[in-house]
């Protein structure tokens, strides 16, 4: 069902692989905007091409590009190749170091209604068109999605195991993940790489922005092509897929803060009694731990008050939501429901987009941030896990906005994916 291919990447030139940790950058999302104007100030790191910026973001990004290949900067690899990518991480209160393996490639951009890549949460609208603009422009993959396979005998593993030994790049990033990028070209299991995927569908994990960019661009294209055949450049999108029956593989909560109310606190507090047990906590850095493990649980602060907010089990059956049972049950959905569209009468559709609602990752920043006024009240939720990922694609339906957060993040620079028409081999034959 997924075709996937290997690419000939643009990487760094090889003179440079030395500071290859000062070229890499995170996706656009995950860093603060301090970290950001660091990585900035680098004239040749790769957030010029992800993330541009100035009065014509995406054409200077396109112009840059150019400079770049032109000079010698970026460098096209001359075979084609799948990208093996692990990364070497550990997890606050575990000592455990895990290992995500995965590899970079092609895939086909598939449209939804075909089944074969399947979304699991909503996206926000102006972050795609941002996505759509600058592939437009540099008609460039500068970052890979992340998109998961499943696959128990684990048919790839020892061959990416037996890559990973000879790198090309190695390096810790601002994560402070280890990361590791090795690149296999041996006929033989490049043929057993596209034979595995073939008849799997892909669950996407991470760049629903990215990928409806990507699909998006390739609607645009076949319409403007009469001659259409499905394996133009513009067909494909650059993907770092893992196998999601993975030990290693986590998913982290993603929370939420409000930085005001249509209402006094108080009033807020009373109102969420109607759908919640509401319980006073005198730590607010107790929050994330009072609430783990339980089923439709939150915690709560405003004005330096905590609380733990359990929805009363008989009220859920009023979701009103057109949703399956799947989603449903989600925490994530309790909350925008209840909370959001009952409580603060913020309704399904706003939610995408609302201007005063933002994410966090980290437990502690939510407190902070509500502590030094940035915020006015943090929610704070557990994570979702893959299982519910996988039901939730697999019923057709979406889970609200950032809802998962895979961790770690892929990073940016280690290579990129151009789908200009003289540099992208697009039959597997070609490759093979």
């Amino acid at each position: 069902m997924a075709e996937i291919l290997p690419l000939r990447a643009w990487r760094y030139n090889d003179i440079l692989n030395d500071n290859i940790e000062k070229l890499t950058s995170p996706l656009f999302d995950v860093v603060s905007q301090k970290q950001r104007e660091a990585l900035y100030l680098n004239p040749n790191n790769s957030i010029h091409l992800s993330v541009p910026r100035g009065q014509n973001p995406a054409k200077d990004a396109a112009r840059l590009l150019q400079d770049w290949k032109e000079s010698g900067l970026l460098q096209q690899d001359e075979l084609p190749g799948i990208y093996v990518y692990y990364q070497y991480f550990r997890l606050p209160g575990s000592e455990k170091e895990y290992v995500r393996k995965g590899f970079i490639c092609n895939i086909k951009a598939y449209d939804w209604h075909e089944q074969v890549l399947l979304r699991h949460e909503n996206t926000i609208p102006s972050a795609v068109n941002d996505r759509i603009q600058l592939l437009e422009e540099t008609e460039l993959n500068s970052s890979p999605t992340h998109g998961l396979y499943t696959d128990p005998a684990f048919t790839l593993e020892p061959y990416m195991d037996e890559s990973i030994r000879t790198p090309l790049y190695e390096t810790e990033d601002y994560q402070g993940v280890r990361d590791v990028l090795a690149v296999i070209h041996d006929h033989e299991v490049l043929k057993l790489i596209l034979q595995t995927l073939a008849d799997k569908q892909i669950l996407l994990a991470d760049g629903h922005h990215r990928y409806e960019g990507s699909l998006f661009y390739r609607r645009k294209m076949m319409a403007q092509n009469p001659d259409h055949t499905d394996l133009e450049p513009y067909n494909y999108h650059l993907m770092y897929l893992t196998n999601s029956e993975h030990d290693d593989l986590r998913i982290l909560p993603t929370h939420r803060l409000l930085q005001h109310l249509p209402m006094p606190d108080g009033e807020f507090v009373e109102r969420l009694q109607e759908f919640f047990t509401v319980t006073p906590k005198e730590d607010p850095y107790e929050l994330n731990e009072v609430i783990v493990g339980k089923p439709w649980a939150f915690g709560l602060y405003i004005d330096g008050n905590a609380y733990k907010l359990r929805l009363k089990p008989e009220i859920h059956k009023s979701i009103e939501w057109n949703f399956p049972e799947e989603v449903k049950q989600l925490d994530l959905t309790v909350m925008h429901y209840f909370i959001f569209e009952k409580v603060l009468g913020i309704y399904r559709q706003e939610q995408r987009d609302y201007k005063g609602l933002s994410y966090e990752r980290n437990f502690t920043a939510c407190i902070q941030k509500v502590d030094k006024g940035e915020a006015h009240l943090a929610l704070i939720t557990n994570e979702v896990s893959m299982e519910q990922v996988k039901r939730v694609c697999n019923s057709g339906a979406v889970m609200p906005q950032k809802s998962t957060f895979f961790y770690p993040k892929v990073i940016c620079g280690f290579l990129f994916s151009s789908i200009k028409e003289d540099e992208f081999t697009t039959a597997a034959a070609a490759c093979l």
